[in-house]
């Protein structure tokens, strides 16, 4: 062999040498980042555990905490508001009633024709309008004459299947899910307005009573008969369906809870009895906290970093407002300290609440065998043009781990509240026959969001034991918010005693 033979097999040997040094230390930075990221996961997955010791540790918090709202205004994280709801649907009801469901940027209207126990609901019909923006952040009398004006219109429109006897007044219940502090079934002060809206001059104001003036501008001859939030609409709703609802709960962009309490365990309230004997409470559960949540840094910084840091701990834990949020949060840590989506951080990965539940739940249910689903997302959503199926498996464990934790701390306040109410063991009413119990559940979280729903059930099962749970039942409410508040409406007309007698 010649020397320049010789040589160059010196350099190409020099050459693989350097490649293959090159290859052996991106394969130890490869793994070293990738046990770094394995590690997160894992501490994770640690700070999120849910146990069957610390759920009951929960449910007992939320027990205490609402004997303690019920005690007095103040008492407790959870204001336990008195809804003034004594009377609900029985399926006697009969008429026609309409509902205005005002929740956000859009509102909706809706009538229904109640047939009593045969008729049942004989027909409904409902529009749906949206709030100009400039109404939102302007005066009083122009949002409310908006509201009663598209009232107007839809009344206007009612058909002749639709019956008013001769002599009476329309009747309306007004979900209104805002912040009130109420004052009977049909009076309420605003305390705050969120979800956008900013208008000074109705806060500390009778909602009821705007609405009405707006309503006699109209020159519409018509009552509201209940002033209610969603969650008690759903209570309502569920309970016209079904004799046995004692509770509702709302599982979707924010998160609240509702039930039936003994009017003699509510030591705040001062009035007289009512002759039903039950009062709806409204528990604003979402501000439930207490020491023994599971949480975690990503949380503790969404909250510090949230326009309300402190407040609504609960909410920020198991609503679909949130749970996307956190799911991002990890991504994001894992992308800065363990380059898990390359060299860069991609930039739409630090963008908050970019990552909407929506987006999480059609990764936690990807079941392709590429995951190609969750590489879709990342994509779309998120900004990121390719992973591995190793690193796409990891995203899907991360939502598992967020979305059984919020979950199972669900099915904890739920077995909270039939603690509360002695509905968490077996027992018998006065024939000897197993105590029936019915949850009404609304909110799309609850609805479309499978392997979350699945493990809260499952969880509250665990927790109740085969005995128990073999009585408890959970139902997916229909519309609650919209005919609840009709249904809350009728229960308290003003006609109802004359037909009853």
């Amino acid at each position: 062999m010649g020397k320049v033979a010789v040589g160059a097999a010196v350099v190409c040997a020099a050459a693989a040498c350097a490649v293959a040094v090159v290859v052996v230390r991106h394969r130890m930075r490869s793994s070293g980042l990738w046990a770094r990221a394995a590690a997160v996961v894992r501490e994770l997955e640690e700070r999120c555990a849910t146990p069957i010791g610390k759920l009951r540790q929960i449910a007992d918090a939320m027990t205490v905490e609402m004997h303690a709202g019920l005690a007095s205004e103040g008492g407790s994280k959870l204001k336990m508001l008195l809804s003034y709801v004594d009377n609900l649907p029985t399926g006697d009801e009969r008429g026609l009633f309409y509902a205005l469901d005002l929740g956000g940027t859009n509102f909706r209207v809706l009538r229904v024709q109640l047939g009593g126990k045969e008729g049942r609901v004989a027909k409904q019909e409902y529009e749906e309008v949206s709030i100009p923006p400039h109404l939102m952040v302007g005066g009083s009398h122009e949002l409310f004459d908006f509201i009663a004006s598209a009232l107007a219109q839809f009344i206007a429109s009612e058909s002749d299947d639709f019956h008013l006897p001769d002599g009476r007044q329309r009747e309306l219940g007004f979900t209104f899910s805002f912040p009130v502090k109420q004052s009977s079934i049909a009076s309420g002060a605003l305390i705050k307005w969120t979800k956008g809206f900013a208008i000074d001059g109705t806060v500390g104001e009778d909602v009821v009573a705007e609405l009405t003036r707006a309503l006699e501008r109209q020159g519409l001859d018509m009552r509201v008969s209940a002033l209610v939030n969603d969650t008690i609409g759903t209570l309502a709703g569920g309970r016209y369906d079904d004799n046995d609802v004692v509770a509702a709960v709302i599982l979707g962009t924010g998160t609240n809870a509702a039930y039936v309490e003994r009017a003699h365990a509510i030591p705040k309230w001062h009035g007289l009895l009512p002759k039903s004997g039950e009062m709806v409470i409204n528990m604003e559960w979402g501000n439930f906290r207490s020491s023994h949540l599971p949480l975690t840094d990503y949380d503790q910084d969404l909250d510090f970093e949230s326009l309300n840091p402190g407040e609504q701990i609960y909410e920020k834990l198991i609503s679909g407002m949130y749970l996307g949020e956190i799911v991002r949060r990890v991504l994001l840590r894992l992308a800065q300290e363990t380059s898990l989506f390359g060299d860069t951080v991609p930039s739409k990965l630090e963008v908050p609440f970019i990552l909407r539940t929506p987006h999480m739940s059609a990764m936690h249910h990807d079941t392709s065998p590429d995951l190609k689903v969750v590489g879709a997302k990342l994509k779309e959503v998120l900004g990121i043009p390719s992973t591995s199926l190793k690193t796409r498996k990891m995203v899907v464990g991360i939502c598992d781990i967020v979305a059984r934790r919020g979950a199972r701390l669900a099915a904890a306040g739920i077995y909270g509240i039939l603690k509360k109410l002695g509905r968490d063991s077996v027992s018998t009413e006065g024939g000897g026959s197993k105590q029936r119990t019915v949850i009404a559940m609304d909110g799309g979280l609850y609805e479309h969001y499978t392997i979350f729903r699945e493990c809260l059930e499952s969880t509250l099962r665990e927790m109740l034991g085969e005995a128990a749970s073999a009585s408890i039942v959970i139902k997916l409410a229909n519309d609650g918010s919209g005919i609840g508040a009709a249904l809350l409406a009728a229960s308290h007309s003003q006609y109802l005693e004359v037909e009853e007698s």
